[in-house]
């Protein structure tokens, strides 16, 4: 299996951007700006105007980078945009080589809602299971 070279790998990296840049609409601009709103001031939210700004500031401030995208996953995940959350897993499963089964703990890899709660999501026990009376009958 051949390892990308450095600048592949920034190359393939700057693709991602342009990638998720043209697929930003200046409403989904505010929306993704808005998701987080914690982690950007105000006015420097506010002096952000292309998606390209926005992912800039992010890198600026180490909520991104070529080898740490979950700060963007998680953003896409909340703003409802199933399909930039697509492009970028694929780019860390296919340029970075990272599967959530791979990595679970480090700084490359976030879980999934579902995996998340895979075990609260369970069917209860017997046990578990509160059985309630039959209703009474009516005279």
């Amino acid at each position: 299996m051949c390892v990308p070279s450095f600048a592949q790998a920034m190359s393939e990296y700057g693709d991602l951007l342009s990638d998720l840049s043209d697929n930003i609409t200046k409403e989904d601009l505010d929306q993704l700006k808005s998701a987080c709103k914690e982690d950007i001031p105000e006015d420097q939210s506010n002096a952000i105007t292309s998606s390209s700004e926005w992912f800039s500031y992010l890198e600026k401030n180490d909520k991104l980078a070529q080898d740490n995208l979950s700060y963007i996953e998680h953003i896409f995940e909340i703003s409802r945009r199933p399909d930039l959350l697509t492009r970028v897993i694929e780019y860390r499963t296919t340029v970075l080589k990272i599967t959530e089964d791979d990595d679970i703990d480090t700084k490359l890899t976030r879980i999934p809602s579902a995996k998340k709660y895979k075990d609260v999501i369970r069917q209860p026990s017997e046990d578990e299971i509160i059985k309630l009376a039959p209703p009474p009958k009516k005279a």
